[in-house]
Order: structure tokens, then C-alpha cells, then sequence
């Protein structure tokens, strides 16, 4: 047994500390707890089993928008999500009344989603929550949706409050009782708002983008399929959602893709196992999608692969049979993503290097304000930062596709008759702002143990410098004139077997600085050098 704990190790390392595992298990606790209160209402109420799988599907996406909502925050989200599923609900009935004007309002809805990211994380949630009833009829299989009658709206903003009361309740006491992290919603406040207004040009083409990958698959959808167009809806809605450059969203299409048609593969066999409204498939549907949240951080593919092979299994759960649907459903899914990635690529696209280079600079940015801020002031130190921290997560929503192209390039470059290159990837970037936030966290954990250390002679100078760096990184980034890069360690003078003199914690801070400075060196290798500065248009900070 023991020569299986190093690959249950390895299988798990995506998540330290078991941190994701455990916002899983408060997530299908919430699931549980609304697909119970909802059959309660439903077999009281005479309802349809459409509200039963709108709870949980709300129940499902809501926590991982709401993880860092405060108590106000939630507060809005009980208030939104309601009016959301009542609006949804209407436009589920004209589905079979007036086809075209409703899917041209559930476009609109989900570009709204969208272009409401432009006014920061409040909005944006209150955007990721709208969308969730939206989804959710799409997942009900033909005939199972929402019934005629205005009445009808009022009982799904019920289960709607009903779901996201659950999930307030288990996210609050796994955040009290440790279970999970206290959540960092700050950040994201301290620095998305102003850099949204700035910037609303991103947001209105991604939501351009989303209304023409939505509705053109409901005009493919509608052509080829009339009565399975869902499929290809959702799919190029998932495709679409949270592009962050043309790269990204070929990246995850394709991975969404082949996750999606493995997922339907393997769930319409299992399917045939069960029979309609067999208690089995629901206990299988709840164990896919607790593992379909646990892997989403792992890979877009298991998260595709898993929500598929839940629909397939609804859908067998309803008595349509899966094996009749299997070729339907993998066209429908190529279809969808074809038309998700189309709609990122042609419509006023998004450069993935454009996208890096704004975020880097946005991190950069906050590095050299941190790196300005006075030893003694402790919140401006903090804020710093988180804000900082932020900026690196950011960037890191970038990361698969440029590390699957490093991967990829570096495999060409070994090949026979492949050209060696020492010259850096983009993913390098990343990960060097990554790299950069443990030795902060030592310079603001001693700044604010000790303000006098921030100031000592040695440190400040180091600090001086670190941050000229990080402005003429910010500079190649822009393409504005000024010094370039100059790496610290080589300038500092040596002495053979010497030891650094000073005491162990003006030794770290020092350390720190210089191990910020290296990460700097590898985004200068990245964006090159500024443009060439005029004869005396600033100095270099010095070294002694």
C-alpha cells in the first residue's frame, strides 16, 4: 500500500493544504441542503422539477462568486439572485411563445454580465450572479423547463433565495470554524475599480464578444438542432466566459472542448445503467459535480468534462435516451465551441500580450507604490500589499496557455534540428511575479515589526534601487524612453568568503529586496529595454 501515497501525493499536489477539497465539501453541502429544500417546496407547492434543478445549479456556481463577498456584499447577491431567476424564469416561457425575442434578451442578459465587470468586483458579482439562472435553463432538457403562468417566477425567486441563503450559511461557518480561509475581497476593491474605469474599452468587447458567440450559437443551434440547440448554446457561452485574450480562450475552447466530449463519452455508457428517476444517477450526479468542483483550479477539461456528464446524466435521468443522443450532443458541443472561440477571435479581439502586459504593469505598479510607502505606515504597508497580491492573481489567470506555449516551444526547441534559444517565454513573467510575493511579505512583516528598518541606510538604498528597476521595467512594458534595467547583484561590490555584516533581520530585508530585483531581471529579459532615453534624463539609484 505505501508505493500508492507518492502518487496520491503527486495526484493532489494542485491543492496544498487540501484548501480546494475543502471549499468543495462546504459547496456540496450547500447543493445538499437546497436540493433538499427545494423537493420540500416543490412537493408542497405541486411544482415541476425544474425548480429542483435550478437550486442546485445555484447552489453549485453561486459560492465561488460570492468567496469573497462581505456581509453586505451577500446582503445585494440575496436581493439580485432572486430578481435574476424571476427574469430568467420569464424568458424560459417565452422560449416556447416568442423564440426569437427570448433568446435575444438571454444574449443581452449574459453581455450584461459581462460589461458590468467595468465597475468593479461589487458589480461584477452582482454580473456573475445574473447569469446564473440563464444557465440554468439551459440545462433542462426539452419539455422540462418552466411551465406557462406568470406564478411560476415568483416560486423560482423562492428557490433562488432559498439557494443563496444556504450558501451564506456553510461559506460563514466554514470561514468561523476555519474550515476554509477568511476570504481577501479587499484587493480585488483596492484595485480593479479605478483600473476598470480607466480601461472600460476590455469589458465592452468581451461583452460584445459574449453576445455574438451566445447568439450565434442560438441561430446554429436553432438551424441544425431544434430541439437540442442548448447544447450548443452552452458550450459557446463556456468557451467564451472569462476569455482574457485570444491565447486564453483558444486554450480553454479547446480544452472545454475535448473535456466536454470526453465527459459525454463516459456518462451516456453509465447513463444506460439506470433508469428513469433512478435514486442511483442522483447520487451520481452530486459525486460528479463535487468533483467537478474540486478539479476546476486543475484543468478547464475536468471542470467541462464533469458538468457534461452531469447533463448527460439529467437528461437519462428524464428518460431520453443517451445513446440516441451521444452523436447529437458531440456535434453540438464542436459546433458550440467553434462558434465561442469565432465570436473571441473576430470580434474586436483581445491580445493575449497586450493582456500581459497591462496586468504586469498593473502588479508593477503596486510594487513600486509598496516599495514608496513610509516604514511607519502600517495600513499603507498592508494595503500595499494585498493590492500587490491581487495584481499577481490577476496575471495568473493567464498562466495555462502561456505555460502550455512554453512547454510547447521548449519541446521544438529540443527536437533534432530545432534552434536553441536562451531568450525567455512569456510564462516566465508570471511566474517571476509570483516569485516576488514571499520576499515582500518578508519586507512588510519587518517593516511593520520594526518601522525602523524600512529606514536603515542599507535597506533604503536597496529599496531605491529595487523600485527604479521596477519603473524601467514598467516602462519597456509601456515603450516610454528611460534607463533600462540594471541588475543589483552585479553592482554590489564582493568580498571573497566575506560574511554580510548587519543583523538577521536587516539581512532579510536586504535579501528580500535582492531576490524582488531577480525577479525583475527575468520580466526585463521578457519586454526587452526601453526605448533609448535622452542624454541626462534621469539617473540610476547607486549602490554602496
Amino acid at each position: 500500500m505505501s508505493k500508492y501515497f507518492p502518487r496520491l501525493r503527486r495526484a493532489v499536489r494542485f491543492d496544498p493544504g487540501l484548501l480546494l477539497l475543502r471549499g468543495t465539501a462546504v459547496t456540496t453541502a450547500a447543493m445538499l441542503a437546497a436540493y433538499g429544500s427545494a423537493l420540500l417546496i416543490e412537493h408542497f407547492a405541486d411544482l415541476r422539477v425544474d425548480v429542483v434543478v435550478q437550486a442546485v445549479v445555484l447552489a453549485a456556481t453561486a459560492p465561488r462568486i460570492q468567496l469573497a463577498a462581505d456581509r453586505h456584499d451577500r446582503l445585494f447577491g440575496l436581493a439580485v439572485l432572486p430578481a435574476a431567476a424571476a427574469g430568467a424564469a420569464e424568458i424560459g416561457r417565452l422560449m416556447t411563445l416568442h423564440p426569437n425575442l427570448a433568446d435575444t434578451l438571454f444574449t443581452l442578459g449574459t453581455a450584461l454580465a459581462v460589461w458590468l465587470r467595468r465597475f468593479g468586483p461589487r458589480a461584477a458579482r452582482a454580473g456573475g450572479l445574473l447569469v446564473l439562472p440563464l444557465v440554468a435553463l439551459l440545462v433542462m432538457p426539452p419539455g422540462a423547463g418552466p411551465v406557462a403562468g406568470h406564478d411560476h417566477a415568483l416560486w423560482v425567486a423562492l428557490i433562488a433565495v432559498v439557494s443563496g441563503a444556504w450558501v451564506a450559511l456553510f461559506q460563514a461557518v466554514a470561514v468561523r470554524t476555519g474550515l476554509v480561509p477568511t476570504p481577501t475581497g479587499p484587493a480585488a476593491e483596492a484595485t480593479v475599480a479605478p483600473e476598470a474605469r480607466r480601461r472600460p474599452g476590455v469589458h465592452t468587447r468581451m461583452a460584445l464578444q459574449m453576445a455574438g458567440a451566445v447568439g450565434g450559437a442560438f441561430v446554429a443551434g436553432r438551424a441544425v438542432w431544434p430541439d437540442h440547440w442548448a447544447w450548443v448554446v452552452l458550450t459557446a457561452f463556456i468557451v467564451c466566459s472569462g476569455a482574457r485574450g485570444r491565447g486564453d480562450v483558444l486554450f480553454k475552447g479547446l480544452q472545454r472542448a475535448v473535456g466536454a466530449a470526453a465527459g459525454t463519452v463516459v456518462a451516456t455508457a453509465a447513463a444506460g445503467a439506470f433508469g428513469p428517476h433512478e435514486d442511483a444517477a442522483v447520487v451520481l450526479i452530486f459525486a460528479v459535480l463535487a468533483l467537478a468542483t474540486w478539479l476546476r483550479e486543475l484543468s478547464y477539461a475536468y471542470w467541462a468534462g464533469c458538468v457534461t456528464a452531469v447533463l448527460s446524466l439529467l437528461y437519462g435521468w428524464f428518460g431520453q435516451s443517451s445513446d440516441d443522443l451521444l452523436r447529437t450532443r458531440l456535434a453540438a458541443i464542436g459546433l458550440g465551441a467553434a462558434v465561442g472561440i469565432a465570436a473571441s477571435w473576430l470580434i474586436l479581439p483581445l491580445r493575449t500580450r497586450d493582456v500581459l502586459r497591462r496586468r504586469t504593469a498593473d502588479a508593477l505598479a503596486a510594487l513600486t507604490e509598496l516599495l514608496g510607502t513610509p516604514g511607519g505606515d502600517r495600513p499603507a504597508l498592508l494595503r500595499g500589499r494585498a493590492r500587490f497580491a491581487y495584481g499577481a492573481g490577476q496575471l495568473e489567470l493567464l498562466a495555462r496557455p502561456l505555460r502550455a506555449e512554453r512547454r510547447t516551444l521548449g519541446l521544438a526547441r529540443r527536437l533534432p534540428g530545432g534552434v536553441p534559444s536562451t531568450h525567455p517565454y512569456r510564462a516566465d513573467v508570471v511566474d517571476a511575479v509570483a516569485a516576488c510575493e514571499e520576499p515582500l511579505g518578508v519586507l512588510v512583516d519587518g517593516a511593520v515589526a520594526d518601522p525602523a528598518l524600512w529606514s536603515d541606510p542599507r535597506v533604503a538604498r536597496l529599496n531605491r534601487a529595487v523600485a527604479a528597476n521596477s519603473a524601467a521595467v514598467r516602462r519597456a512594458i509601456g515603450r516610454r524612453p528611460g534607463p533600462a534595467y540594471q541588475g543589483i547583484r552585479a553592482r554590489i561590490p564582493r568580498q571573497a568568503g566575506a560574511t554580510p555584516a548587519g543583523s538577521p533581520e536587516q539581512l532579510r530585508m536586504l535579501a528580500a529586496l535582492l531576490a524582488v530585483d531577480d525577479a525583475l531581471g527575468t520580466m526585463a529579459a521578457v519586454f526587452g529595454d526601453p526605448p533609448q532615453a535622452e542624454a541626462g534624463e534621469a539617473e540610476e539609484a547607486g549602490i554602496s
